[in-house]
């Protein structure tokens, strides 16, 4: 299942982006290989099943790489893949005796992902961080807010997983392909600092030309206008609008009744801007949420309910799609993109770490003697 079926792919395990980044390539039809911790397998509460879904659809394998088995272990199922990814901070796999230099010279085809929040080199490459970091020192962070107010983190959306994650998938398919014509693999590079950076274009285009604001919270699209902009409705629920284009705006004047008392500013007179999101949020109080979405669904506002983590799976156009799937009891979001030929699919909810660890060497050709001298040694759990 999937256009990525066949491939082959070891992700030395981490959290946040690199789990990401197997979850997209193992939706889409790869094999992924977890190389867990040996620790953390012995030190798994097995009466409770996973619950990271980042984790899900692949297999694992504990190992303990700091043994010389343990790592031959890894070096082997290595040899026999089309990539490998890991988010260890620079130089890590090169001390543990698994860097690109070893991996490429035994399998010159592999490609070798690495994800970091600062990147392999540069002035930050050792210190710690987190998303917030990263999208603070990348300018994303300082765009985010409303006016008057500090800076809002995302939730960590744009280091994280936009940023880092989903930049990795996109790099080390790039660098797959790359590998296909060629026979030969290389390093791909992934720092969140750099996607968070990249997924910013528009705006530092936007400030180039002179049409963005430094003060957050006075532009188009972060709350400073009043037709891109969530509101609240008479049931303390939120609706949102993003009425942007002449047309758009029109339909949201006319069917939020906006213009019944006269008419109206120019849409972007932008000193005008405060007073006209008062009056829209005087309206949008007046009615619930449900009734707003009577009025405005199907229209071209640009509306959307604001629906809660329980509320989104059950939406009606989330389940004509399919957004989302029950995997091992669990409702989750579904593979995505779709693909007309060979669909993803969810290849199986997240496992305990080395749940799989003799099922994967006798793949790899270890006979069950080997195994056990494998798991006597610690090298395996």
């Amino acid at each position: 299942m999937g256009p990525l079926a066949g491939l082959r792919i070891i992700e030395l395990a981490g959290i946040g982006p690199g789990p990401f980044c197997g979850m997209l390539l193992s939706d889409l039809g790869a094999e992924i290989i977890r190389i867990d911790r040996a620790v953390w397998a012995r030190e798994a509460d097995r009466s409770q099943p996973p619950w990271d879904l980042l984790n899900r659809g692949r297999r694992s394998i504990a190992v303990d790489m700091k043994k010389p088995a343990g790592l031959e272990t890894v070096l082997r199922l290595t040899d026999a893949a089309d990539a490998l990814f890991e988010g260890f901070r620079p130089g890590v796999c090169e001390r543990l005796g698994i860097g690109p230099d070893v991996c490429l010279q035994r399998n010159p085809r592999l490609v070798y992902g690495r994800m970091t929040g600062w990147g392999q080199e540069g002035p930050y490459e050792q210190m710690a961080g987190h998303d917030i970091n990263y999208i603070a020192l990348s300018g994303a962070l300082d765009t985010i807010g409303r006016k008057g107010q500090p800076p809002t983190p995302p939730l960590n959306l744009v280091g994280d997983f936009g940023g880092g994650g989903l930049l990795l998938a996109f790099g080390m398919l790039a660098a797959l392909l790359e590998a296909q014509r060629t026979g030969r693999g290389q390093v791909v590079d992934a720092a969140m600092v750099d996607g968070a950076a990249i997924l910013m274009t528009m705006f530092y285009g936007m400030r180039a030309a002179g049409r963005w604001h430094a003060e957050r919270g006075t532009n188009r699209l972060d709350t400073g206008s009043h037709f891109y902009d969530v509101y609240q409705t008479a049931d303390d629920k939120y609706v949102s609008v993003g009425s942007m284009e002449p047309q758009f705006y029109a339909e949201l004047v006319r069917l939020t009744g906006l213009g019944d008392d006269g008419p109206l500013p120019d849409q972007l007179d932008e000193q005008q801007w405060p007073a006209m999101k008062d009056r829209l949020a005087a309206i949008f109080r007046s009615k619930t949420r449900a009734q707003w979405q009577e009025i405005m669904e199907g229209s071209d506002v640009c509306f959307a309910p604001v629906l809660s983590l329980a509320e989104a799976p059950d939406h009606p156009h989330a389940r004509h799609r399919q957004a989302f799937v029950d995997v091992g009891g669990v409702t989750q979001p579904g593979p995505a993109p779709r693909f007309s030929r060979t669909p993803g699919a969810v290849q199986g909810p997240p496992v305990h770490p080395g749940e799989h660890t003799d099922a994967i060497l006798r793949d790899a050709g270890y006979s069950d003697a080997e195994i056990g001298a494998l798991r006597e040694e610690g090298a395996v759990v």
